[in-house]
């Protein structure tokens, strides 16, 4: 589980060596889907070819959104709600419209 954490106005989220070694290892596989369709365009690679790789990079930016979501969701939100700190519903909603464009 996460752990949250604000010292003078400054949140942190603390988080395991494995839920690290988990969000680092899905950003490194992005990147190399990011290098792969920089590559194709280098290459001249037939639009449509790219154009699926692309949505395959983006499905997998969804899928580390949502880990990092569920995780946020369980340890930060829910320990501000606990402690009746309700603007922290305001910043969840403000984030979900941001990530639903």
């Amino acid at each position: 589980m996460n752990h949250c954490c604000c010292e003078d106005n400054e949140k942190k989220t603390i988080r395991s060596e494995e839920q690290k070694t988990a969000l680092i290892h899905r950003l490194n596989r992005i990147e190399g889907q990011i290098r792969g369709i920089k590559k194709m365009i280098e290459e001249d690679a037939y639009c449509n070819d790219i154009l699926i790789q692309s949505a395959a990079a983006n499905a997998a930016l969804n899928a580390f959104s949502k880990q990092l979501l569920a995780a946020h969701i369980h340890s930060c939100v829910a320990r501000d709600i606990r402690e009746g700190k309700d603007e922290v519903i305001d910043e969840l909603i403000e984030t979900m419209g941001r990530l639903m464009k």
